[in-house]
């Protein structure tokens, strides 16, 4: 048996265990796209309706196929749902709304809805109600009204 070159095994470990990076990091490289974040948003609440459907559709099933998907399909919900607020957490409220005096309406109004769309993305984790994914979507367009594309 031909024994791999020392390199090539090290570049196949690295590589394996390289860990992905998230949506923007926290170094202040002045490198944003708010546009893009609220649009990916929207992909996410988009794929929660998916998954909410799917739910709603497999949820009478029992063979194991169904189970599977099922299952699959309520892990999507969850990591989208995780992925708005930590955009939101992560990205809007530490690196774009600057912190301003408590009388400042326009502070307070982005804070707000920072707050209400984390709280929106808790709700579509904790249900399958439609209802709560079209609360979720206005609550990114409402932030979205913020950040407008340029």
């Amino acid at each position: 048996m031909r024994r791999l070159p020392l390199f090539l095994i090290a570049a196949v470990l690295f590589l394996g265990t390289a860990t992905q990076a998230s949506a923007h990091c926290q170094v202040p490289c002045g490198i944003y796209d708010d546009h893009a974040r609220v649009h990916a948003m929207l992909e996410d609440v988009l794929t929660i309706e998916k998954a909410v459907a799917q739910i709603t559709d497999l949820s009478g099933k029992h063979d194991a196929q169904s189970q599977n998907q099922l299952t699959r399909w309520i892990q999507t919900k969850e990591t989208h749902a995780s992925n708005i607020i930590s955009v939101t957490a992560e990205y809007f409220l530490t690196q774009k709304i600057k912190v301003a005096p408590a009388t400042d309406k326009d502070y307070i109004n982005r804070l707000m809805t920072c707050h209400r769309l984390m709280r929106a993305a808790m709700k579509a984790k904790q249900t399958v109600d439609p209802k709560v994914v079209d609360e979720l979507r206005k609550a990114v367009q409402a932030l979205g009204q913020f950040y407008p594309k340029q």
